[in-house]
């Protein structure tokens, strides 16, 4: 085994003018973690079980208490997408995930899997800015999800990796070849190695208040500790992306990065994007109140202690600025949501109503998907050959939408013409506007009530994607050089994040952005 993967394992006037401040010290290496689906009560419902990289950032970093991914469709690939550009999906056009970085002109390297690229990306990242203002920055994104590494570096033609069935890879948006150190970190065979092994409990049984054995959790099966991998290894390498583990082989294979690429060892500030995909699988899984989802965080609070002590070892910590975030929260189940006395709670599915309208159209105009439904956004991508056929596409618009506002746990439709008119204090109203384009497609958007989840068939899972504080709320924390440390409780937003550092190491966005830098935690040289 890899020893780094074994490591993440276990003035007066007249006086004399006072000097001017001293500089705050450039950092070596600006590194950003986002935990998919990391929801920031966790931090403090698990307050007491942690005592690693959580606990080391919560105390010496800015900590924001109100920040949040403040657009409506709270998905991996839209939430990605704005922490470090600084601005809405509606800007960076990454509307969904579905919407996000899919492209078979960009194939894998070495693995079968759908290829992948920021083709869609619009506009710059820090990244470009980081390179603009010195040449020889270096940028490495690693994930567990092509979404969550393409996404922070924006169009850059950088060191992006992610995980494909059991190895780490790239697309040939990138690169013609993997580089030896990659090979080399591939070649341990860690995740086949795992095969028929456990997940147990980190801590003590006693330790975990939530109930092990909850019936609508992981689809109704397996759902007590110990979770086993299939004894395949083929299947077991699939597996490992939601175990715990999985966050410990991506730390740990970011590292190596760091260390064949040289990152921040060469004159120059350079970025480290690492975003850990494991707290999304088992959330989806087993929901934001199970035992697993704290087992998952406890464990990773110590991968990560670990993780930044080799950082604050290799450059010591005064030259390391850390930024952890999320790209969205998680609804719970309804079923837990309506024990706790949220009795609208259901699982929505739109699918008959899509379907019925669909088939009248076919009879109509020809068969076809007319209507796509799709992350509560409804389109028509053929619209002008609907009215081509007679048909009044308005009034099956309005139609549709009175389908869906009847429907239990629907609580908004709302036509895209209409957003631009409304009040944006409405959290709803400014979500939908920060989400979709004018140039979309788009006829009109859903939002369901407080508690309800979009349902799938045959996938009774925890869900995000909608413009509610469950899905929205994240944390923000930030340390290292020119941070001032403190609990700050102004609201803020993942694209602020950007504009930041850019600020801490006098960079120039190369467009308007949407959010701001945080000034009310750097330090007063900044």
């Amino acid at each position: 085994m890899h020893p780094l993967l074994a490591l993440l394992l276990v003035a007066a006037r007249g006086a004399t003018p006072a000097p001017a401040p001293a500089p705050a010290p450039k950092p070596r290496l600006i590194v950003v973690i986002t935990v998919d689906q990391l929801r920031p009560d966790y931090l403090e419902r698990f307050r007491p079980q942690l005592q690693g990289g959580f606990v080391t950032l919560l105390k010496a970093g800015a900590v924001f208490t109100d920040a949040y991914q403040d657009h409506a469709i709270t998905e991996t690939a839209p939430g990605h997408s704005t922490i470090l550009s600084g601005r809405w999906p509606v800007h960076t056009g990454i509307v969904s995930n579905v919407e996000g970085v899919q492209d078979p002109k960009a194939p894998l390297i070495g693995v079968n899997g759908s290829g992948a690229s920021p083709k869609r990306f619009r506009g710059t990242a820090f990244f470009d800015w980081l390179q603009a203002a010195d040449p020889g920055a270096r940028a490495l994104a690693v994930s567990g999800k092509d979404r969550g590494a393409i996404l922070p570096i924006g169009r850059a033609k950088a060191n992006v990796f992610w995980y494909v069935g059991g190895y780490f890879t790239t697309s040939r948006y990138y690169a013609d070849s993997l580089p030896t150190w990659v090979k080399l970190f591939n070649g341990q065979r860690v995740p086949f190695r795992a095969a028929g092994t456990s997940w147990n409990l980190f801590l003590g049984d006693r330790d975990y208040p939530e109930t092990d054995s909850v019936s609508y959790e992981h689809g109704g099966h397996d759902v007590i500790f110990p979770h086993r991998l299939p004894v395949d290894s083929g299947a077991a390498a699939l597996a490992f992306l939601a175990t715990p583990t999985m966050d410990s082989l991506t730390l740990a294979f970011a590292l190596e990065g760091v260390r064949a690429l040289q990152l921040g060892g060469r004159g120059a500030t350079d970025l480290l994007s690492v975003s850990l995909s494991t707290t999304d699988y088992i959330g989806h899984a087993f929901g934001p109140d199970s035992r697993e989802i704290e087992d998952q965080i406890v464990r990773l609070d110590r991968y990560l202690g670990r993780f930044l002590e080799q950082l604050f070892v290799r450059y010591g910590r005064s030259k390391v600025l850390v930024v952890l975030t999320a790209d969205h929260g998680v609804t719970p189940f309804p079923e837990h949501s309506r024990a706790l006395g949220h009795s609208g709670a259901v699982r929505v599915t739109p699918d008959s109503i899509i379907g019925n309208a669909n088939a009248v159209l076919d009879q109509r105009a020809g068969g076809a998907d007319w209507l796509l439904f799709e992350s509560g956004m409804l389109r028509i991508p053929d619209r002008s050959k609907l009215q081509g056929a007679g048909v009044d596409v308005d009034s099956v618009v309005t139609d549709v939408a009175a389908r869906l506002r009847a429907v239990p746990g629907v609580a908004r439709v709302i036509r895209t013409a209409e957003l631009e008119a409304k009040d944006t204090a409405d959290p709803v109203i400014r979500r939908w506007q920060h989400q979709i384009p004018p140039d979309g497609g788009v006829e009109f958007v859903v939002t369901l009530t407080p508690y309800s989840i979009w349902s799938f068939p045959n996938l009774p899972i925890a869900m995000h994607g909608q413009p509610t504080d469950l899905d929205a709320h994240v944390p923000i924390i930030l340390s290292g050089p020119g941070i001032q440390k403190g609990v700050y409780g102004g609201r803020v937003s993942t694209v602020d994040i950007a504009p930041t550092l850019a600020r801490l190491l006098g960079l120039t966005p190369a467009e308007p952005l949407d959010g701001r830098p945080l000034t009310e935690a750097l330090s007063a040289e900044n």
